[in-house]
């Protein structure tokens, strides 16, 4: 159980990279259904490769956390600054998680007003989830690291 914790948010990233790759392919309709915003839409419809390169580097960054979760959890080879990068991640994930649920209902900045509010609650609570799979996962395996 110690480090299935760090298994399923590995997965969970996985997942998310995978569903990243899905929008790129997808296009437009993809990008408007999952509230990535009207500025995203626009340039995937106009042809643009700025969405999709936003996109996949997107997926490819969580692929890497992915592996890291992994890393920690003795699934894959330790990787480079492995308490580091897992603490990193983690904090990441619980900031986003957190601001994203918090930051559409106190400002109406263009960087948040761009995305949906269903972007941000839908978005920002799987960001939550996966930061505290990594959180009870780096807090349970931490000494053995």
């Amino acid at each position: 159980m110690d480090f299935d914790l760090l298994i399923i948010a590995g997965a969970l990233s996985f997942l998310a990279a995978v569903l990243h790759v899905c929008i790129a392919i997808g296009g437009p309709d993809w990008y408007r259904f999952f509230g990535a915003g009207q500025a995203m839409v626009l340039m995937a419809e106009r042809g643009s490769l700025k969405p999709t390169v936003i996109t996949l580097g997107i997926a490819a960054v969580l692929i890497i956390w992915g592996a890291y979760a992994w890393s920690g959890a003795g699934f894959l080879p330790n990787m480079p600054f492995l308490k580091l990068a897992l603490s990193a991640i983690t904090a990441i994930y619980l900031i986003r998680g957190v601001g994203g649920l918090v930051a559409p209902f106190i400002t109406n900045h263009p960087q948040i007003k761009q995305n949906s509010t269903a972007f941000w609650v839908w978005s920002s609570a799987v960001c939550l989830v996966i930061g505290v799979f990594h959180l009870m996962g780096i807090f349970v395996i931490w000494p053995t690291l």
